[in-house]
């Protein structure tokens, strides 16, 4: 179908959410149930278990036996109580990544703890809302002894004052309630979101022109064959072309091939191609890590204006990626943040149940 579509089911015999965009698979989010101890956006109270010089960091215990990675490891000591929020995913037998800097997200606001000051999304452009907003979030502080700080997303353009400023006391509520317990045994203390309460959270702002939600919504929809599709590693460029994406131990691999076509520009097509659908394939298969594009043969003079498609295709990206640019050998590589679990092995999760 044409327009915005969000469809809310199952995947893999889990709970799902799916964004599409005119037919076509944009977002994917999964319950990821045993497949790790905490999902990425769990808050919880964690214990310094080992101080690591070598690698700058910390390995904590979280609940559950779970181990966790906290990088900066300033002013800790071996059995310390700190809280943490899992900052994204780890490869099997791997500790959790973890971070100190806690958010609370809700429809309309963030509240960042440690992150001091009122702001509001660059995409609200009017003057007098930006104002009352900033005025409506400072209020709400007047009474906190140590104020953490507030962002107010751009759906709040579009929200009534009443509806912001209650959820914005929830929020607040919420967080003053969980850093005030900060000592005692690892304990979870706010648990991710559901995909479906994520769904609402992250892709209500614009409204979509429909929502399929139901057991088969994904079947109905064409999303299950979709995501089926990204189980693969072959991607369809257009014109003969096409590219395979592994998912190696140490890094992900790239190749992109021209086909059957053997004109002079065929390997800037293809590869402008595969460039623009890069940040969807990886959010989608849930890749993350070093990555390395091996570009189908194109002079070097053309490197300039895939530069630039590469550029543009991540601009909008929200996950923390960087362009590092090409190597001695004419590969391209690209380091990405692991902030989900690859997809291939939440299937492999399914055929083991």
């Amino acid at each position: 179908m044409k327009g915005r579509q969000i469809v809310l089911g199952q995947v893999f015999g889990r709970e799902a959410a799916a964004l599409m965009l005119d037919g076509r698979l944009e977002d994917l989010l999964i319950d990821l149930g045993d497949a790790m101890p905490l999902a990425p956006g769990a808050i919880c109270r964690a214990k310094v278990d080992r101080l690591v010089k070598g690698q700058g960091g910390v390995f904590l215990r979280l609940p559950d036996d779970a181990r966790g990675f906290l990088r900066d490891r300033s002013g800790l000591r071996e059995g310390q109580s700190l809280l943490v929020q899992v900052s994204g995913s780890a490869e099997e037998g791997k500790a959790i990544p973890v971070s100190t800097r806690l958010n609370f997200r809700g429809r309309h606001v963030i509240v960042t703890p440690g992150a001091p000051g009122v702001n509001v999304s660059r995409r609200i452009r009017d003057d007098e809302l930006r104002e009352n907003l900033v005025s409506l979030g400072k209020a709400a502080l007047t009474e906190i002894t140590d104020p953490p700080g507030i962002v107010f997303r751009s759906i709040t353009a579009e929200a009534a004052e009443d509806e912001i400023s209650t959820e914005l006391a929830e929020i607040l509520e919420l967080a003053a309630a969980i850093l005030a317990d900060r000592e005692g045994q690892p304990e979870l203390l706010l648990d991710a979101p559901a995909p479906a309460e994520l769904a609402w959270l992250d892709w209500a702002d614009p409204a979509p022109d429909s929502v399929e939600d139901g057991p088969d919504a994904f079947e109905i929809t064409g999303a299950e064959a979709m995501v089926q599709q990204m189980l693969r590693p072959r991607v369809d460029l257009g014109g003969g072309a096409w590219a395979e994406i592994e998912a190696l131990r140490a890094l992900v691999a790239i190749d992109v091939n021209t086909g059957s076509d053997h004109s002079p520009a065929a390997g800037l097509k293809a590869n402008i191609a595969l460039a623009r659908d890069l940040p969807r394939q990886l959010r989608l298969r849930g890749l993350g890590g070093q990555i390395v594009v091996d570009f189908a043969p194109m002079p070097k003079r053309d490197r300039g204006t895939l530069d630039q498609v590469l550029r543009a295709a991540f601009r909008s990206e929200t996950t923390e990626t960087v362009l590092i640019g090409w190597t001695a050998m004419g590969l391209y590589e690209i380091s990405r943040k692991r902030d989900r679990i690859p997809l291939t092995r939440l299937a492999r999760a399914e055929d083991k149940a």
